[in-house]
Protein backbone atom coordinates (compact mmCIF):
# COMPACT_ATOMS: atom_id res chain seq x y z
CA UNK A 1 0.00 0.00 0.00
CA UNK A 2 1.00 3.72 -1.24
CA UNK A 3 -0.03 6.41 1.14
CA UNK A 4 0.06 9.99 -0.15
CA UNK A 5 -1.71 12.37 2.04
CA UNK A 6 -5.25 10.84 2.37
CA UNK A 7 -5.20 8.78 -0.62
CA UNK A 8 -3.86 4.94 -0.29
CA UNK A 9 -2.97 3.80 -3.53
CA UNK A 10 -2.67 -0.21 -4.04
CA UNK A 11 0.93 -1.04 -4.76
CA UNK A 12 -0.60 -2.88 -8.18
CA UNK A 13 -0.92 0.94 -9.54
CA UNK A 14 2.87 0.92 -9.29
CA UNK A 15 3.62 -2.47 -10.19
CA UNK A 16 1.31 -3.42 -12.52
CA UNK A 17 1.84 -3.02 -16.47
CA UNK A 18 -0.68 -1.53 -18.45
CA UNK A 19 -1.43 0.52 -21.94
CA UNK A 20 -4.64 0.33 -23.96
CA UNK A 21 -4.71 -1.60 -26.92
CA UNK A 22 -7.92 -0.11 -28.42
CA UNK A 23 -7.20 -2.15 -31.74
CA UNK A 24 -8.06 -5.03 -30.26
CA UNK A 25 -10.68 -4.35 -27.66
CA UNK A 26 -12.39 -1.57 -29.40
CA UNK A 27 -13.47 0.31 -26.38
CA UNK A 28 -15.13 -1.98 -24.51
CA UNK A 29 -15.01 -0.60 -21.40
CA UNK A 30 -17.62 2.10 -22.64
CA UNK A 31 -20.15 -0.66 -23.80
CA UNK A 32 -19.27 -3.62 -21.23
CA UNK A 33 -19.97 -2.62 -17.29
CA UNK A 34 -23.01 -2.51 -14.62
CA UNK A 35 -23.64 0.90 -15.25
CA UNK A 36 -22.47 3.61 -17.72
CA UNK A 37 -19.32 5.98 -16.13
CA UNK A 38 -19.30 6.94 -12.59
CA UNK A 39 -19.44 11.04 -12.79
CA UNK A 40 -18.41 13.92 -10.02
CA UNK A 41 -21.10 16.47 -8.74
CA UNK A 42 -19.25 18.70 -11.05
CA UNK A 43 -19.33 16.94 -14.15
CA UNK A 44 -22.66 16.78 -14.03
CA UNK A 45 -22.73 20.74 -14.33
CA UNK A 46 -21.01 20.47 -17.38
CA UNK A 47 -22.92 17.77 -19.27
CA UNK A 48 -25.50 20.47 -19.15
CA UNK A 49 -23.01 23.09 -19.71
CA UNK A 50 -21.70 21.83 -22.81
CA UNK A 51 -24.24 19.85 -23.84
CA UNK A 52 -25.79 21.67 -27.16
CA UNK A 53 -21.85 21.24 -28.33
CA UNK A 54 -21.47 17.54 -27.33
CA UNK A 55 -25.10 16.46 -29.16
CA UNK A 56 -23.68 16.73 -32.43
CA UNK A 57 -21.11 14.16 -32.26
CA UNK A 58 -23.51 11.55 -31.08
CA UNK A 59 -25.54 8.73 -32.32
CA UNK A 60 -29.27 8.83 -33.31
CA UNK A 61 -29.90 5.84 -30.44
CA UNK A 62 -27.82 8.16 -27.85
CA UNK A 63 -29.52 11.18 -28.06
CA UNK A 64 -32.84 9.28 -27.99
CA UNK A 65 -31.82 7.44 -24.38
CA UNK A 66 -30.81 10.82 -23.33
CA UNK A 67 -34.13 12.78 -24.50
CA UNK A 68 -35.35 9.72 -22.87
CA UNK A 69 -33.21 9.31 -19.39
CA UNK A 70 -31.90 12.18 -19.01
CA UNK A 71 -27.70 13.87 -19.48
CA UNK A 72 -26.87 11.81 -16.19
CA UNK A 73 -29.27 8.84 -14.54
CA UNK A 74 -28.43 7.62 -10.47
CA UNK A 75 -27.47 4.29 -10.29
CA UNK A 76 -27.99 2.96 -6.30
CA UNK A 77 -24.41 0.60 -6.75
CA UNK A 78 -22.61 3.86 -8.41
CA UNK A 79 -24.47 6.52 -8.00
CA UNK A 80 -24.47 9.41 -10.80
CA UNK A 81 -23.45 7.70 -13.78
CA UNK A 82 -23.93 8.02 -17.87
CA UNK A 83 -27.06 6.66 -19.04
CA UNK A 84 -26.35 3.87 -21.69
CA UNK A 85 -27.90 2.71 -24.95
CA UNK A 86 -29.89 -0.60 -23.62
CA UNK A 87 -27.63 -1.37 -21.24
CA UNK A 88 -24.79 -1.44 -23.08
CA UNK A 89 -23.04 1.12 -24.63
CA UNK A 90 -22.71 4.60 -23.44
CA UNK A 91 -25.08 7.28 -24.17
CA UNK A 92 -21.83 9.49 -25.36
CA UNK A 93 -20.07 6.69 -27.37
CA UNK A 94 -19.63 6.17 -30.93
CA UNK A 95 -18.00 3.37 -33.15
CA UNK A 96 -16.06 4.86 -35.64
CA UNK A 97 -15.14 3.24 -39.44
CA UNK A 98 -13.07 0.76 -37.07
CA UNK A 99 -15.64 -0.22 -34.66
CA UNK A 100 -13.64 1.47 -31.83
CA UNK A 101 -16.15 3.21 -29.26
CA UNK A 102 -15.24 6.88 -29.25
CA UNK A 103 -16.09 9.51 -26.80
CA UNK A 104 -18.44 12.31 -28.25
CA UNK A 105 -17.18 14.46 -25.19
CA UNK A 106 -13.32 13.69 -26.13
CA UNK A 107 -14.02 14.51 -29.51
CA UNK A 108 -15.71 17.82 -28.80
CA UNK A 109 -12.61 18.27 -26.33
CA UNK A 110 -9.90 17.73 -29.11
CA UNK A 111 -11.65 19.81 -31.42
CA UNK A 112 -11.05 22.57 -29.19
CA UNK A 113 -15.09 23.01 -28.66
CA UNK A 114 -15.37 22.79 -24.88
CA UNK A 115 -12.75 22.96 -22.39
CA UNK A 116 -13.71 19.24 -20.47
CA UNK A 117 -11.64 16.43 -21.69
CA UNK A 118 -14.57 13.23 -20.11
CA UNK A 119 -15.39 11.69 -17.42
CA UNK A 120 -12.46 11.68 -14.78
CA UNK A 121 -13.53 7.73 -13.98
CA UNK A 122 -13.01 7.44 -17.73
CA UNK A 123 -10.01 8.81 -18.51
CA UNK A 124 -8.39 7.05 -15.01
CA UNK A 125 -9.59 3.65 -16.38
CA UNK A 126 -8.78 0.75 -14.81
CA UNK A 127 -7.45 2.93 -11.65
CA UNK A 128 -10.91 3.67 -9.81
CA UNK A 129 -11.38 5.61 -6.77
CA UNK A 130 -13.52 4.87 -4.01
CA UNK A 131 -14.34 7.23 -0.62
CA UNK A 132 -13.83 5.36 2.91
CA UNK A 133 -17.00 5.14 4.21
CA UNK A 134 -16.13 5.27 7.66
CA UNK A 135 -13.83 8.77 6.38
CA UNK A 136 -15.20 10.94 3.29
CA UNK A 137 -11.38 12.31 3.31
CA UNK A 138 -9.80 8.55 2.29
CA UNK A 139 -9.86 7.62 -1.12
CA UNK A 140 -8.78 4.23 -1.78
CA UNK A 141 -7.24 4.12 -5.78
CA UNK A 142 -6.88 0.36 -6.98
CA UNK A 143 -6.05 -0.85 -10.10
CA UNK A 144 -9.02 -3.36 -11.61
CA UNK A 145 -8.61 -4.10 -15.40
CA UNK A 146 -11.59 -6.39 -16.13
CA UNK A 147 -10.28 -9.87 -17.00
CA UNK A 148 -12.28 -10.18 -19.70
CA UNK A 149 -11.83 -6.75 -21.99
CA UNK A 150 -8.42 -5.74 -21.07
CA UNK A 151 -6.09 -8.73 -21.14
CA UNK A 152 -4.76 -7.26 -24.52
CA UNK A 153 -3.85 -3.73 -22.60
CA UNK A 154 -2.51 -6.00 -20.00
CA UNK A 155 -0.26 -7.85 -22.41
CA UNK A 156 0.69 -5.06 -24.25
CA UNK A 157 2.11 -2.98 -21.29
CA UNK A 158 4.00 -6.29 -20.46
CA UNK A 159 5.71 -6.04 -24.23
CA UNK A 160 6.61 -2.14 -23.50
CA UNK A 161 7.03 -2.36 -19.81
CA UNK A 162 4.70 0.49 -19.44
CA UNK A 163 3.42 0.91 -15.63
CA UNK A 164 -0.30 1.44 -15.16
CA UNK A 165 0.59 4.87 -13.55
CA UNK A 166 2.69 5.52 -15.52
CA UNK A 167 0.27 5.06 -18.99
CA UNK A 168 -2.25 6.97 -16.97
CA UNK A 169 0.00 9.92 -15.53
CA UNK A 170 -2.28 12.18 -17.65
CA UNK A 171 -5.17 11.16 -16.07
CA UNK A 172 -3.79 11.03 -12.81
CA UNK A 173 -2.50 14.99 -12.70
CA UNK A 174 -5.47 15.85 -13.99
CA UNK A 175 -7.29 14.35 -11.06
CA UNK A 176 -4.43 15.05 -8.32
CA UNK A 177 -1.81 17.44 -9.65
CA UNK A 178 1.63 17.20 -10.70
CA UNK A 179 2.76 16.96 -7.02
CA UNK A 180 1.06 14.04 -6.60
CA UNK A 181 2.08 12.04 -9.53
CA UNK A 182 5.76 12.63 -8.90
CA UNK A 183 5.73 11.45 -5.53
CA UNK A 184 3.84 8.22 -6.65
CA UNK A 185 6.20 7.75 -9.65
CA UNK A 186 9.75 8.39 -7.33
CA UNK A 187 7.40 5.73 -4.47
CA UNK A 188 7.36 3.35 -7.50
CA UNK A 189 10.84 3.80 -8.73
CA UNK A 190 11.89 3.02 -4.75
CA UNK A 191 9.69 0.06 -4.81
CA UNK A 192 11.24 -1.34 -7.65
CA UNK A 193 14.73 -0.48 -6.87
CA UNK A 194 14.34 -2.43 -3.76
CA UNK A 195 12.96 -5.49 -6.09
CA UNK A 196 16.38 -5.95 -6.98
Amino acid sequence: MIVIDNKLISDEVAEEQFVCDLNKCKGACCEDGDAGAPLTKEELDHLVKYFDVIKDYLTEEGLKELQRQGKYVYDRDFGWVTPTVNSGICAYGFKDKNGVIMCGIEQAYNDKKIGWKKPISCHLFPIKIATSKRDPDVEYVNYEPREDICSAACGLGKKLKVPAYVFLKDALIRKYGEAFYDQLDATAKHMKENEK
